[in-house]
C-alpha cells in the first residue's frame, strides 16, 4: 500500500511515524500547507517523501486527511474522483448534508471507500448495531481543559448544550467525535451534546449514553491529550493507525 497524508500536525505525524513501521506500507507521501512541517517529518521516516497533493495523488492507494474542515472540502472529492480510498479525521466536515451525500454518491460510482475512524470515543460498534433495532436517545458529554477551547476559566463550566449539528458549528476543532457518533446512530439533529470545560481534569473525557430497543449503553473514555496538541486526544491518532491496520488485515474484528 502507498499512503498519502494531508496535514502533518499531531495526528498526521503520529500516523506517518506508525505507518513507517508497517511492513505492508511501501511508501508514505506527506503534504501540509506549512511545507516545513512535512519536510521535517520526512527526515524522520525512511519511507516518507514530501510531495504536493496533486503530485502524490496518482501514486497512492489511500489518502488520510488530518488537517481541517477546509482541507476536507478542498481535497476529499478530488481523492474520490481519482478513484482512491479516503480516511477522514476531521469528520465534522460531514455535517454538511449536501457535501456528505455527494461524496457518498461519488464513492459508489468510483467503487472506493470513505473511512471514518472512531477517534477519541469508544462504543461506536454498539451504537451502529443498536441503531438497526432502533435508538431512542443518544447523548455525548465531552469534557476538556479550558486551554483546549482557548479559554481561561478557573472553575468547571458548561460551554454548550444542544444538538450535534450546532455543537460542530461552534467547536469545529474539538467535537469531531460528535459527528462520528451522529453518523453511526440517530443523526445530527437528534444526537444531544454537552461540552464542558474543567480546569482540574487531566484527561479529555468523552461519555456516550444511549438507550433503545437493545437496552442501554454507557461508554466512557478518559483520554490523555496529544503531547503536540492539547485539543486532540491521543486515542484519535491511535484509532487512525488501527483503521489502517484493519484495512490491511484479512481478519476483520468488529463492525
Amino acid at each position: 500500500m502507498k499512503l498519502g497524508i494531508i496535514g502533518c500536525g499531531a495526528i498526521g505525524s503520529h500516523v506517518a511515524r506508525a505507518s513507517g513501521n508497517i511492513d505492508e506500507i511501501e511508501k508514505i507521501y506527506l503534504y501540509d500547507i506549512e511545507t516545513e512541517k512535512a519536510k521535517k517529518l520526512e527526515e524522520e521516516i525512511e519511507k516518507a517523501e514530501f510531495k504536493k497533493f496533486g503530485e502524490f495523488l496518482p501514486l497512492v492507494d489511500i489518502v488520510l486527511e488530518s488537517a481541517s474542515q477546509k482541507a476536507v472540502y478542498e481535497y476529499a472529492e478530488k481523492v474520490i474522483d481519482a478513484k482512491k480510498d479516503l480516511i477522514i479525521m476531521t469528520i465534522g466536515a460531514l455535517f454538511d448534508d449536501d457535501f456528505r451525500e455527494r461524496l457518498i454518491e461519488k464513492a459508489k460510482k468510483n467503487k472506493c471507500k470513505v473511512y471514518l475512524p472512531s477517534g477519541a470515543v469508544a462504543g461506536l460498534d454498539g451504537i451502529k448495531a443498536a441503531s438497526i433495532g432502533g435508538l431512542d436517545e443518544v447523548t455525548l458529554v465531552t469534557t476538556k481543559s479550558p486551554e483546549a477551547f482557548g479559554k481561561e476559566i478557573d472553575k468547571r463550566k458548561i460551554l454548550f448544550e444542544g444538538n450535534a449539528r450546532e455543537a460542530i458549528k461552534m467547536f469545529p476543532r474539538n467535537i469531531n467525535v460528535a459527528a462520528c457518533l451522529s453518523l453511526a446512530g440517530i443523526g445530527f439533529e437528534r444526537t444531544r451534546i454537552k461540552v464542558v470545560a474543567d480546569p482540574v481534569i487531566k484527561f479529555n473525557s468523552h461519555k456516550i449514553l444511549a438507550h433503545g430497543k437493545f437496552g442501554r449503553l454507557r461508554a466512557e473514555v478518559e483520554n490523555l491529550p496529544s503531547p503536540e496538541n492539547p485539543s486532540t486526544s491521543y486515542l484519535a491518532s491511535l484509532s487512525a493507525v488501527a483503521l489502517i491496520k484493519k484495512i490491511l488485515n484479512p481478519l476483520q474484528i468488529g463492525i
